[in-house]
């Protein structure tokens, strides 16, 4: 379908058809832009036309021999003949300069020069007309004649080109109407458009806002691509590396299931070995348990082939500020076995001053006991020899060691040990405990655990006192008193008194230090500080062996007995001596019972007066024939104290004459 052609375009054309054609403008508005001509500026435009043709009637001579012209263009050219008709303003302003748009397009050609009236008619051929005489009224006449009849055509043929004007400015009316209303489509079209350009130009400017979001998202994503890049590459040299160690793993992996199949036949014979050897290992147990019984079976004996009591004799050094003792008054024979065997006996001589004359040979006195330690001896040397005696507390057996003899002759110092924490000369209690609990350790590897409890009284003047105690139960020693721990019970505990659980050496020594602290002591004749009482540290032993069922337990009594002395009935008593004087018979009637207890157990008398005294009382179930008994007689080296020496001697020797039944395990 052809598409339909502007009616401007086909008022050009007809135009065209009637004028030479000429170069014209766009007639067509630009984008944005009206008619700026309204219909008096299109009477301005066509006023150079009037004018030209204003001038047609007043032409009287036209000269016949000039060649005729285009009728519109002579007519625009001529002045004063025929006047144009005015162009009929019935359109709107834009109709009106769409007309005259078309004759302003219309360029009319150039002009032949106006002749005056009166002038004389061109010559015809180039010559120039001769001017007629005056008298020559018929050729002017004649020439008239023949300028009017030539203006007559030049009219009639403007009329015709009038009258097609005319219809051609109809027609160019009709498409200016036609024009116009195509224009305000156009411009509605137009303000739709611009409508759509300036949505499209916002538009636009988010997109290019988008654009450049975008433009900054996509470097920051090539800026992470990058990094993804190189992480890509350092993954793949990880990826290659990893591969290569899995190849090795693989290899490995290999080698160790081929290992591994050899090591689980390995493994099934060592199960089998390991089966052999468990069955093995219940017969060492049961070979071991029964070795063990029998240790303790032999070791049993072996004490008692030494004695269920024995009687060690130690002689305290000489101390700083005393004077040294003659030579000879103590001696100490070598045993059977010459120096290296220990020393057991002690020979001690005295000279009587009371006889006049010449002074006899002082006589000797000979003891003999299980072991004699010199001044020189040591305490762990001491200990060492009753070290498997405070064993057998852990194998249930009740063990009591005494330290008997006079005041001042170092029965404290064995016991407890020296002042300052100095473990060379740590006593025989701490180092006793110090041996269980490390027995006790080695045998928990055998299935034995053990517990203990110490307990640690003084008793003074028969009045028995927790050492232990602290705060506002110190000093209150009338309210112990030593009882059956139940109806029908062997076992005896001292009411009111602390009995602490231990484990280490560590509470032990804080244990010692607050005894230490609240035992009675006093200045006497023999020692600036004395022991007046008797303090008895009990430990209480309990074992168990949970695999077989087995258990035992066994007190370890360590006394420090106060200090013995005679009384010297000549001697003025004042009142503090008084005090003393009722301690020491406090203290002898005590160690009396003591002896008296010793010797009924020897005899196998049927009443043993152990209720004589609190201490005897106290410590019978580690008197009696199930128990091991040691004591220490210790004598001070000076003699002037040969005679409290003396005693102490005679009084060990009777008591390690005697010999009590065969001790027997408290077993369960």
């Amino acid at each position: 379908m052809e598409p339909q052609r502007s009616p401007l375009l086909e008022v050009r054309g007809n135009i065209q058809l009637k004028r030479p054609p000429v170069k014209a403008p766009s007639r067509l508005p630009l984008p944005g832009t009206r008619f700026k001509r309204g219909p008096d500026q299109m009477e301005d435009a066509l006023e150079p036309e009037k004018k030209r043709t204003r001038g047609l009637d007043t032409v009287t001579k036209i000269a016949t021999s000039r060649p005729r012209a285009p009728a519109l263009t002579t007519v625009a050219q001529t002045q004063g003949q025929t006047t144009a008709p005015k162009v009929p303003k019935k359109t709107g302003p834009r109709c009106s300069t769409a007309v005259a748009t078309v004759l302003k397009n219309q360029k009319p050609g150039p002009a032949a020069p106006a002749q005056k009236p009166g002038a004389a008619a061109p010559v015809l051929g180039g010559r120039k007309p001769t001017k007629r005489p005056a008298w020559d009224l018929k050729g002017q006449l004649c020439d008239l004649n023949a300028e009017l009849k030539c203006c007559r055509e030049r009219t009639q043929t403007l009329d015709q080109e009038n009258q097609q004007l005319q219809d051609q400015l109809r027609e160019a009316q009709q498409q200016a109407k036609s024009l116009g209303a195509e224009c305000r489509t156009l411009e509605g079209e137009l303000a739709r458009v611009q409508a759509q350009a300036e949505q499209g130009q916002q538009e636009l400017g988010n997109l290019r806002a988008r654009v450049l979001e975008l433009e900054e998202q996509l470097g920051t994503q090539q800026g992470l691509v990058q990094e993804l890049q190189k992480e890509q590459l350092g993954l793949q040299e990880e990826r290659r590396g990893l591969a290569a160690r899995l190849e090795e793993q693989e290899r490995r992996l290999q080698a160790s299931e081929a290992a591994l199949s050899g090591s689980q036949a390995e493994v099934a014979s060592l199960r089998q070995e390991a089966t052999t050897q468990a069955a093995l290992l219940v017969e060492q147990g049961e070979r071991l348990h029964g070795l063990e019984m029998e240790r303790r079976r032999l070791h049993n004996q072996l004490q008692e082939l030494k004695g269920n009591i024995r009687v060690f004799c130690r002689v305290r050094p000489v101390l700083p500020g005393e004077p040294t003792p003659p030579p000879g008054f103590l001696l100490f024979p070598s045993g059977p076995g010459g120096p290296s065997d220990p020393p057991t006996r002690l020979s001690l001589s005295r000279s009587d001053e009371r006889r006049g004359g010449p002074p006899p040979p002082p006589p000797r006195h000979d003891f003999s006991f299980d072991r004699v330690f010199p001044p020189g001896s040591g305490q762990d040397e001491v200990f060492e020899e009753i070290a498997m005696l405070v064993q057998s507390a852990l194998d249930g057996y009740p063990v009591c060691i005494f330290a008997y003899g006079q005041t001042g002759s170092g029965k404290t110092f064995t016991m407890e040990g020296g002042p300052g924490g100095d473990p060379q000369v740590e006593g025989l209690i701490p180092r006793a405990l110090r041996h269980l609990f490390s027995v006790a350790q080695e045998l928990g590897s055998q299935g034995w655990t053990y517990s203990f409890v110490a307990s640690y009284v003084e008793i003074y003047n028969e009045t028995v006192r927790d050492l232990l105690a602290t705060g506002t139960r110190k000093g209150q020693g009338g309210e112990c008193e030593i009882r059956r721990a139940g109806p029908g019970s062997e076992e005896l505990t001292v009411t009111n008194a602390r009995y602490v659980p231990v484990s280490c050496e560590k509470e032990v020594e804080a244990l010692l230090h607050l005894a230490h602290q609240n035992r009675a002591v006093a200045r006497t004749a023999q020692n600036e500080r004395s022991s007046r009482s008797h303090s008895v540290f009990q430990l209480q032993i309990s074992g168990e062996h949970a695999g077989r069922g087995l258990q035992c337990g066994a007190p370890l009594s360590l006394v420090d007995l106060a200090g013995s002395e005679r009384l010297d009935p000549g001697l003025t008593l004042g009142p503090g001596e008084r005090e003393r004087l009722r301690e020491t018979q406090a203290i002898n009637s005590s160690l009396s019972t003591l002896g008296l207890v010793i010797m009924a157990l020897s005899n196998k008398e049927s009443h043993v007066p152990y209720r004589n005294s609190k201490l005897t009382y106290l410590l019978q179930n580690s008197l009696g024939g199930s128990a091991k008994m040691l004591m220490f007689v210790n004598i001070s080296p000076l003699e002037e104290n040969v005679s409290e020496s003396l005693n102490s001697l005679r009084f060990a020797s009777k008591v390690n004459q005697c010999v009590i039944g065969t001790a027997q395990a408290n077993r369960k």
